[in-house]
């Protein structure tokens, strides 16, 4: 069954406008045409087209809601852009298809990209979560510099950094049923002085394995060791 974004007033659901012409002019849904339905805040529902054209679509919800499965953990993902702006569109759908809650681009001394076009990655977050049957929509935050990225509060705070020095694995922390927000550099790394900032400022450095990473790949490892905690 075809999932749509959708906003639910108690048995009524309207599409988004983006998703009612998905619906009309590629799908061609027809009224009467039973849909799968998600809020984008974890809930599931089904509903039968009462409404269709390119602009409006709405449905009468015949089940739900049924609530989805959340993961023992909540991740946000602070990264700093890429020069490719593709590798950071690849980064959000894997990041959304294992697993993350909020992701955070990060302007630093070091980076290449200075702009993104904040809802063409909203809108591939969204296509992601509904090719992954799930039904919440990671929060995609604007362009945000490093300084203002130390000022979150989260129970864990991670910078994964290549200088030299004794670092734990991300692996081997307490991630489970905790709020962890894990920072990732640019493809020059963070300079010294951002590092120092970040560790003064209750960030523990730590390793993401042997290998250097690319910053896209950095950022689905550690998607990928949450899932797995």
């Amino acid at each position: 069954m075809n999932i749509f974004i959708a906003t639910i007033n108690h048995t009524i659901a309207e599409l988004t406008p983006e998703e009612s012409w998905h619906c009309t002019k590629v799908l061609r849904f027809k009224t009467g045409d039973e849909i799968g339905l998600i809020d984008g805040k974890g809930n599931f529902y089904e509903g039968q087209l009462s409404v269709v054209n390119e602009k409006k679509c709405v449905a009468n919800i015949t089940f739900g809601p049924r609530v989805q499965n959340k993961h023992p953990y909540y991740l946000h993902l602070a990264i700093a852009p890429t020069k490719n702006i593709d590798r950071m569109e690849w980064l959000i759908e894997k990041a959304v298809e294992i697993g993350v809650d909020e992701v955070t681009f990060v302007r630093c001394k070091n980076s290449e990209r200075t702009v993104i076009k904040e809802d063409r990655l909203i809108k591939i977050a969204e296509s992601a979560v509904k090719q992954s049957l799930q039904a919440f929509i990671p929060k995609i935050n604007p362009l945000t510099n490093f300084a203002d990225i130390l000022k979150i509060k989260a129970d864990n705070k991670f910078i994964a950094h290549c200088e030299e020095e004794t670092k734990q694995h991300l692996k081997s922390f307490d991630l489970k049923n905790k709020n962890s927000l894990v920072l990732i550099g640019p493809e020059g790394d963070f300079s010294t002085d951002e590092i120092r900032l970040a560790e003064t400022s209750g960030f523990t450095g730590i390793s993401l394995g042997e290998n250097r990473l690319r910053t896209e790949t950095a950022g689905i490892y550690a998607c990928n060791v949450f899932s797995l905690a």
